[in-house]
């Protein structure tokens, strides 16, 4: 199984905190994600979006097939998310689209076996893969993609 954690583009500050939206800088760090995901697309990708505004507006730069999940919107738990994906048994490729922290901390959860608090830039793509080796399940970083570097 292939699971994709992307941290939402760039916001403007704000509240109510569900309704921020995207500023200029963000939308332009979605879509350059976006293109870098879209000529790596794993086939049949489901694709989660928190229910708030600028999760679906980072989704919506690369697909507008995908699914609003009520357990990835802000101060959700982490077994709510892995739950949401059926990580690691679900197969496939899913994409959550989500935030800081539950991110970072689902992020050290799958490298190191322990949550902690690691930061995922705004509008960054982490990319992991689960495969079984001799009979022992690992998980591999496929790659890390700030928006920056795109």
């Amino acid at each position: 199984m292939d699971l994709l954690l992307w941290r939402h583009a760039e916001a403007v500050d704000g509240v109510p905190d569900s309704t921020r939206e995207l500023t200029e800088r963000g939308i332009r760090q979605a879509h350059k994600v976006a293109e870098w995901l879209e000529s790596r697309r794993p086939k049949k990708l489901r694709v989660l979006v928190s229910p708030t505004t600028r999760t679906r507006q980072t989704a919506s730069a690369f697909t507008d097939n995908f699914e609003i999940v009520p357990a990835l919107g802000p101060g959700n738990d982490i077994s709510a998310i892995l739950a949401a994906c059926g990580w690691p048994d679900a197969g496939g490729s899913v994409l959550v689209v989500g935030h800081q922290p539950e991110l970072g901390r689902l992020a050290a959860l799958l490298l190191s076996g322990q949550e902690a608090d690691w930061t995922i830039k705004k509008g960054a793509l982490w990319w992991f893969t689960n495969r079984v080796r001799e009979g022992e399940t690992q998980t591999v970083l496929r790659t890390v993609m700030p928006a920056d570097l795109v």
